[in-house]
């Protein structure tokens, strides 16, 4: 039994097409949707910038921003859903987070499948996940 789905998102239209996955499964098995994601701040943000050009320059505030919007339109639909996300190496945050949320199962999209040299996320993901492995095809 399922009940706690991680799906992998950043906002490009691969995750999109992986959230749109998890979120079947998660209806079908009546199980919590966890949106989990990873940036990499670089270390010229102005972190302590106090307006809007933050934003501008903060991969972490835009995907706080967008995994908050995604979040807010899946609970109003009724699905029960929360995110998590972490800075660093998107594999290992990716593991790391569907670990710590105790994933029955991670949906993640195949975007950097096909590339045959170390690194690349979907691979990495599906070798050191600990739990199940849903891969979307999305390319």
């Amino acid at each position: 039994m399922l009940s706690t789905i991680a799906v992998g998102t950043d906002g490009s239209d691969s995750a999109k097409q992986a959230v749109a996955e998890a979120i079947e499964l998660a209806k079908r098995y009546d199980a919590e949707l966890v949106l989990i994601s990873a940036f990499q701040d670089s270390p010229a943000t102005p972190k302590d910038d106090p307006d809007e050009r933050q934003w501008a320059y903060s991969t972490e505030a835009q995907l706080q921003t967008i995994l908050s919007r995604l979040e807010n339109n899946l609970q109003a639909e009724g699905i029960a859903c929360r995110t998590l996300f972490g800075e660093g190496d998107p594999a290992e945050v990716l593991v790391q987070l569907a670990e710590d949320c105790k994933a029955d199962a991670l949906v993640i999209g195949n975007k950097g499948m096909r590339r045959r040299m170390l690194g690349s996320v979907p691979n990495s993901v599906t070798h050191r996940a600990p739990c199940s492995v849903f891969v979307v095809k999305t390319t």
